[in-house]
């Protein structure tokens, strides 16, 4: 069963179960699907189409959060937090930091990084490898502070 296929059948065991904050969170989800779904004309959404959506929605709830914890809204940050972890379970697991770290290191070897001006450099250069397994604001970060070091 597909990613898409998962979430709408999952809105229905919410939507039995009369709960509103999960059925709210699948309801976006399924409608992210669904545009990306229109912007490519095809019938249906593959799993890797679904994992791309998933992480946009991903990094907005991270922004959502850090700007609600800056200004004081506790609340808000908690409802985006839930959120995102309804959408995390969708999405396949990414490596830890040691293990990215690994990968930034033979990147910044293997282009002959120098300097932190070259981290769009590193960061092309891992993403292309390991794209589907790595967070890239954890890759930015790391090579950030290799190059700067």
């Amino acid at each position: 069963m597909g990613i898409a296929t998962d979430v709408t059948e999952r809105m229905k065991v919410a939507m039995k179960a009369k709960d509103a904050d999960t059925l709210r969170v699948l309801r976006n989800m399924r409608a992210a699907f669904l545009t990306a779904q229109k912007e490519t004309g095809a019938d249906t959404l593959d799993d890797a189409a679904a994992v791309a959506c998933l992480k946009r929605l991903v990094k907005q709830r991270n922004q959502s959060i850090e700007m609600y914890e800056t200004g004081g809204r506790t609340d808000l940050a908690e409802a985006e937090k839930f959120e995102l972890s309804l959408i995390q379970t969708y999405l396949p697991s990414t490596a830890d930091e040691a293990t990215t770290r690994g990968w930034v290191e033979e990147a910044i070897a293997a282009i002959g990084a120098t300097k932190p001006g070259d981290v769009g450099k590193v960061m092309g250069a891992v993403m292309k490898g390991h794209r589907s397994e790595v967070d890239g604001a954890l890759v930015k970060k790391v090579a950030a502070e290799l190059l700067s070091a």
